[in-house]
């Protein structure tokens, strides 16, 4: 069972089942992260939605290339965890089942594509308390925790 976080699925509503890919992206004591700005500001881990018939680990290179304009190598598979959330940019109520990977930033080849993004690097410790979700925030705090070990 993957676990949830966050807000629990409301009885009755109907949710889109929305598997995605994210990535932990660690450089020295920094991690490279999203900033969403619409429809509203959000700071994430890189990545999106698995497209029908894609496979999880090109649509991660996809995510995270449209997102940061980052190319990167060496993707290992964290976890996963799954939340409820209303999608507005889509106008449906989804359960994002949400593939978290540590992978290794090797290159910044162009700006990111996706309308509304840029690309961050943040101080790990800072981008724990800044994520916008709490999957997002436990992924990068068990990484975080396994780095000091």
């Amino acid at each position: 069972m993957i676990p949830r976080v966050g807000r629990s699925p409301e009885p009755g509503r109907r949710y889109r089942a929305r598997p995605g890919v994210y990535a932990v992206l660690p450089k020295g004591d920094s991690v490279l992260m999203t900033i969403q700005a619409v429809p509203d500001r959000e700071v994430q881990l890189p990545g999106g939605g698995i497209d029908p018939g894609e496979h999880p680990l090109p649509a991660l290179h996809r995510e995270v290339m449209e997102e940061t304009g980052w190319h990167i190598a060496a993707p290992r598979r964290l976890g996963a965890f799954r939340r409820f959330v209303f999608m507005a940019e889509y106008g449906f109520h989804a359960e994002k089942i949400c593939h978290v990977y540590l992978a290794r930033p090797v290159r910044r080849v162009a700006e990111p594509s996706e309308p509304g993004h840029h690309a961050a690097w943040l101080p790990l410790d800072m981008a724990v308390t800044m994520a916008g979700n709490p999957g997002d925030a436990s992924f990068l705090a068990r990484f975080s925790r396994r780095r000091v070990r």
